[in-house]
């Protein structure tokens, strides 16, 4: 509807009676100044048509929307936005500046919608992280709640023990002042019969002298002389001892430092030959320095050839091919397959072995030889050789029932070949390993692994699966798992062994992970040199070296350069270690042999010679003087295969607990047999 004038309509601005003012703007047209007449409209005023219409189908609209589902605002804005579509259309004249408007809301909309469409995942990110950092912290919470507790706890057991110890303060100070009481008490006795026993040698003194005098008065022809002569004479005597006496200290101070003259004389003659001993001394101290230089240049020249002809062993060592022990190729059947071929490949001119032998060729071949010498090709050889065999074979033939035979093997028949992969196998053991170490009560360990196949692969299928690990794991020696799982199956390793090494891996993760403190999986160099020097303190700063060496540190690295400490204790997929877990590993095996070589030489026996508890008792001592009771016991107990109620305490029962010295050296290295603290030299220095 337009205006009498020909413009817009101002209604419903002056509707319900009210009088509204324009919003003015300064380039807006001011109706007042051509029409003033209808400033204020009457009450009565009634809404054009065509905004009524606008309106109905506004509503419409808005009654047939379905406003519950998540997009309803934007249902909500279509009706509106097809209002203004009409409105557009129909005022011509505004139509331009309608649509820029239009256009600019709605490209605005769209970058909104497009800003909230990326904000959506940051939302969902982030009630996640808000419940993280929830549990997190409640998880802080109630740790310290418990820390609290603990320390209120230790607070009050401490304040307990501080007025404990101020009781014994009291009654220790309350007995002293009594002992001090009684020792003045006892001085001042002794002070008075000390003077009273004074007091009474002088009475005696008196006393005999008084007897003495009248002895001599009442008898002068027993003495022939006069007394008063004689007391004369003895006064006379006595001033002469003591001029005597001032003489002989006055000649003792003057020549109390003299000798006489033939004792210097011998003194003098003494000084002269040694003084030419010396002097002979001194010209054969030049000629054997003299000598000792020459040497010493010679030492460094032979030095320097050493050095040049070990770089050229090491070389020649690397590139020459020694004979293999060959012992490693005879199966349990007794026949040599496997060292003829291995002999026919290294005595031929091949670099490779036949491809059918090694699966994958070459490449593989050079993949798997890379750094091993022949000695170790032979293994490796050995172990593909195995393997191709051990596939091959469907069935094993069971040992029987002999007391020899482990008791996880012992069948009388044929047991089917499950043929698993190596990944399969290790897993299997890492899975037994588990089983293990969550058990309470420790049972024989070939008798859980028999148990764990039965309740894992059920009764029907045990022995075939105890069958086919067995001799998957006596193939691979070289794979970690499988050989210290075969080792202590086969009771020529204590488990212990595995399971301390395991937690020395864990307890060095835990501590290069507090070393971390930005928590990035990254430490420094010293950082890593310090962890391992504080975990293992006794160790020889050159295996440190090479502990540091396996771990990524070469010379030309710095303190600062970071490494993934992380990465140093994964395994890959058939349980193979990083070579800093190897390295810790090998150092373990050497360190130990090195201690049992160390008990060895303190007891000063041959293999062969008997030893007793009380005698490897006291060497332990002497080598480890750090070794706790209880660990020096364990350590006997299981050299010794006795109970440690048993154990005697000094050389009692000394009878009937003897064994061969190679007997307990050899249970010690099946066990985790380690030193406790240094030697006591070098503790000292």
């Amino acid at each position: 509807q337009l205006s009498i004038g020909g413009h817009l309509s101002p209604w419903p601005t002056y509707t319900s009676g009210q009088t509204i003012l324009h919003n003015r703007k300064p380039c807006s047209y001011d109706h007042r100044k051509r029409t003033g007449s209808w400033q204020q409209q009457p009450l009565g005023t009634t809404k054009p048509r065509y905004l009524e219409q606008l309106e109905n189908y506004l509503r419409k609209e808005l009654l047939l929307l379905d406003l519950s589902t998540d997009s309803a605002q934007e249902l909500r804005l279509q009706p509106y936005r097809e209002i203004f579509e009409f409105f557009i259309e129909d005022f011509k004249t505004y139509k331009p500046l309608l649509s820029s408007i239009k256009n600019a809301y709605e490209v605005m909309l769209a970058h909104q919608r497009e800003k909230i469409r990326t904000l959506e995942p940051l939302k969902a990110k982030l009630v996640t992280v808000n419940e993280d950092c929830n549990e997190r912290i409640l998880a802080m919470r109630a740790e310290e709640k418990y820390e609290i507790s603990m320390l209120k706890k230790e607070k009050m057991n401490l304040l307990k023990l501080i007025d404990k110890k101020n009781e014994e303060k009291i009654s220790l100070q309350s007995e002293v002042s009594k002992l001090r009481k009684n020792l003045a008490e006892e001085y001042l006795h002794y002070l008075s019969e000390r003077d009273a026993r004074k007091i009474l040698i002088a009475d005696l003194n008196e006393l005999r002298y008084q007897r003495e005098d009248m002895s001599l008065a009442q008898s002068p022809g027993i003495w022939g002389e006069d007394p008063v002569k004689l007391t004369l004479a003895l006064k006379m005597t006595r001033q002469d001892l003591t001029r005597t006496q001032m003489e002989l200290n006055t000649m003792k101070a003057n020549f109390g430092d003299v000798v006489p003259r033939r004792d210097f004389e011998m003194q003098e003659k003494t000084n002269k030959e040694l003084q030419e001993q010396l002097d002979s001394l001194r010209g054969d101290y030049e000629e054997v320095c003299k000598e000792h230089e020459i040497l010493l240049q010679l030492h460094m020249t032979t030095l320097k050839e050493r050095d040049q002809f070990y770089s050229e062993l090491q070389e020649i060592q690397r590139t020459s091919t020694p004979r293999p022990d060959w012992t490693k190729c005879e199966g349990n059947d007794g026949n040599w397959a496997l060292r003829e071929c291995s002999t026919m490949w290294l005595d031929s001119s091949s670099l490779f072995p036949p491809a059918d032998v090694v699966a994958g060729g070459p490449d593989r071949w050079q993949m798997l030889a890379e750094g091993k010498n022949s000695d170790q090709l032979v293994d490796v050889l050995l172990e593909e050789i195995g393997e191709g065999l051990l596939r091959e074979k469907d069935f094993f033939h069971g040992l029987g029932y002999g007391e020899a035979i482990p008791p996880f093997l012992r069948f009388d028949g044929i047991v089917e070949n499950k043929k698993p992969t190596k990944k399969d196998v290790v897993n299997l053991l890492k899975d037994a390993w588990k089983e293990r170490l969550a058990e309470e009560q420790k049972e024989k360990f070939s008798d859980f692994f028999f148990n764990f196949l039965e309740y894992r692969f059920g009764p029907g299928d045990a022995m075939a699966w105890a069958y086919t690990i067995f001799e998957n794991i006596k193939l691979f020696r070289s794979n970690e798992v499988m050989s210290q799982f075969y080792a202590i199956l086969m009771g020529k390793r204590s488990e212990s062994v595995y399971i301390k090494q395991k937690e020395t891996a864990v307890q060095l993760l835990k501590e290069m992970t507090n070393a971390d403190s930005q928590n990035e999986g990254l430490i420094t160099m010293e950082n890593l040199s310090t962890v391992l020097k504080s975990t293992f303190p006794f160790k020889k700063e050159e295996r440190i070296q090479e502990l540091m060496e396996a771990g990524g540190w070469h010379p030309n690295s710095s303190n600062a350069d970071l490494l993934n400490y992380r990465l140093l204790f994964i395994e890959d997929e058939e349980g193979q270690s990083m070579p800093f877990v190897q390295k810790l590993w090998e150092q373990y095996m050497e360190e130990k042999d090195e201690y049992l070589q160390e008990l060895k030489q303190e007891l000063g026996l041959e293999l062969r010679d008997k030893v007793t508890i009380p005698k490897v008792r006291e060497a332990l001592m002497n080598v480890d003087p750090s070794l706790d009771k209880q660990t020096l016991n364990s350590y006997l107990s299981q050299a010794f295969q006795l109970p440690m109620t048993e154990l005697p305490e000094g050389e009692e029962k000394e009878e009937g607990m003897v064994e061969q010295l190679k007997m307990v050296l050899e249970r010690l290295q099946m066990i985790d047999f380690r030193r406790m603290g240094p030697r006591e030299q070098e503790a000292a220095s």
